[in-house]
Formats: C-alpha cells, sequence, structure tokens
C-alpha cells in the first residue's frame, strides 16, 4: 500500500469548500492500463471521509457495468452506479429528448447497453432506403465504424437526424501508444453534413450537469445534498476536457501532471483566448486527497 503524503497546506487553501469529486480515470487514475500510485489509497481515503465521488469518464467502447468489472480486475472498486461516461450522458440525453422515437447509435456493442429501454435502430434498419431516425448518436465504435455504417449515419443526419456525439476527443493513450479516436469521425460527418454536434461527454455542460445530478442522488434527499457546481471539483489530466469544460460549467478544475498534458500544454491553455490556469494544480490523485481530507 502506498501512503498518502502529507497534505500541502496552499493546495489544502484551494480545494476550500469542496464537498465533491468528479475523477478522470486515465491519467488520474490509471495510465496505459497501470494503476497510477495512490490511487486505491485516495479513493479508500476519500471513502473514509465520507466525501462523494463519481469516476467521470469519456470512455466510449464499453458500459458502466463492464468497465466496473474491467476495473475490479485492475484493483479498483468503483461500482457502476459510481460512474458517469460519455455513453450514460448520451443515453440520459436522449432518453429524455427522443421519448419513443427511433435512434441510431454508432457505438461498440456493449456501450449500447447503456441505452436500454430506448428504439434503437441496428445498422440493417438504419441503412434500408427511407430510414428515419429522431436522432445519430456517435461513439467509439472500433470496428463498427465500417464505410456502410458511417455512410448510413450520414444519410440518416442528411435526412433530418439530430447529431449527438458522445464526445469528441482526437486521441487516447494506449498501451501500444496515442490512438485515433472518435472525434475524427465526428468531425468527418459534421464536415459533410454542415451539421455541428451536440457533444454530451465532456467537456460539455450536458455532461458535467449529469456528474453533479448523480453525485446530488448519493447524498440523499433534503438542502444539504444540493451541490452548487463550485463545490464540487472535476480532477483530471486533460486542460481541455477535464480542466476548462468544468470550469465553463461553474465547477472547480484541478489538474494534475499525472497523465497526458504538462507544462506546455498548461503554460498554453493559460495563454489562450478564453482560457485561463486551473483552479488548482497537483503532482497527483494522491496530493489532492491528502489536502481535502487532511
Amino acid at each position: 500500500m502506498t501512503a498518502l503524503p502529507s497534505p500541502d497546506p496552499h493546495l489544502r487553501r484551494q480545494l476550500d469548500g469542496v464537498r465533491g469529486l468528479l475523477l478522470d480515470l486515465d491519467g488520474v487514475l490509471v495510465l496505459r492500463n497501470a494503476l497510477i500510485p495512490g490511487a486505491v489509497e485516495a479513493l479508500a481515503r476519500l471513502d473514509a471521509a465520507a466525501i462523494p465521488y463519481l469516476l467521470a469518464t469519456n470512455i466510449s467502447l464499453v458500459s458502466r457495468a463492464t468497465l466496473s468489472r474491467e476495473l475490479g480486475r485492475a484493483g479498483l472498486s468503483i461500482p457502476a452506479d459510481r460512474i458517469v461516461s460519455a455513453p450514460s450522458a448520451a443515453a440520459a440525453y436522449a432518453r429524455r429528448q427522443f421519448v419513443d422515437q427511433p435512434i441510431y447509435v454508432l457505438v461498440a456493442p456493449d456501450a449500447r447497453a447503456e441505452f436500454g429501454g430506448q428504439k434503437l435502430l441496428s445498422h440493417s434498419e438504419a441503412a434500408q432506403p427511407g430510414a428515419r431516425a429522431a436522432a445519430v448518436v456517435i461513439g467509439d465504435a472500433g470496428d463498427e465504424f465500417t464505410p456502410r455504417n458511417v455512410q448510413t449515419a450520414f444519410t440518416l443526419l442528411r435526412g433530418g437526424a439530430r447529431f449527438v456525439a458522445m464526445h469528441k476527443n482526437r486521441w487516447w493513450l494506449t498501451p501500444a501508444g496515442a490512438m485515433l479516436d472518435s472525434g475524427a469521425y465526428v468531425a468527418a460527418l459534421e464536415f459533410g453534413t454542415q451539421k455541428r454536434a451536440l457533444v454530451t461527454g465532456k467537456p460539455s455542460r450536458t455532461f458535467f450537469g449529469e456528474g453533479l445530478r448523480l453525485l446530488g442522488a448519493m447524498l440523499g434527499a433534503g438542502p444539504a445534498a444540493r451541490l452548487a457546481p463550485a463545490e464540487v471539483a472535476m480532477v483530471g489530466d486533460d486542460l481541455w476536457n477535464d480542466i476548462r469544460g468544468a470550469q465553463k460549467a461553474g465547477l472547480r478544475g484541478v489538474f494534475v501532471r499525472s497523465g497526458k498534458h504538462g507544462d506546455v500544454e498548461l503554460a498554453r491553455a493559460a495563454s489562450e483566448r478564453g482560457g485561463g490556469p486551473p483552479d488548482a494544480v497537483a503532482p497527483s490523485i494522491a496530493e489532492v486527497v491528502a489536502a481535502l481530507t487532511g
């Protein structure tokens, strides 16, 4: 077991008033499928201190149930109902907006489980001449990104379907290195259809709103359960999807140096028009939790 570091007084002051956390996965708890030192202990400390937290991830290849099982095998015990993901946020949005209407979800088969109870068109049904959909939802479809399926999405969008993207991530880190993410397909469809996708994953307000809703539900009923956005911190390694997205939604953004972005990106994000520094910067999740609970 890795002991958490002593609380940093400066970081503790920066986190004053934080009552709940959204935690990114890649770069915060794991990196290239390996646990980040102190991650397990940090979650245990949060549980002991009764500080509610959710895993908040743009991973869209799998459902929350599958992700929870995979994390359990890796040593992280995070139940599915303590995860808000790009697929779960997209499914919640679709459930509200397209009641009893057909939608075409182009995502990996396992992640389609998040859309249980909704009217989903199969690839074959969606490709039929004259097929119509209320919405096309794009996530990380892996091998499902065939020319036929992408063309089907294009045709449905041209036919009037609303365009929903789980996220627009450009790339992500894997054991094999940087891999192209589904944002490239979303960009291609936006270009071809001249329609801008509504993003329901990070960095959208829709995603962070869903995270706030779930955190509040964890606290139960009553005024004390109401979390103001400024009482929640998003801890992430991505200065745009995690930090800036959270700040634009009214949350605090806590940047950790344990993932893909470093000093170069930190300086660029702070100097960009409409940008600014994170609310706090820490080496890793271990220091964040030590400051919050120490």
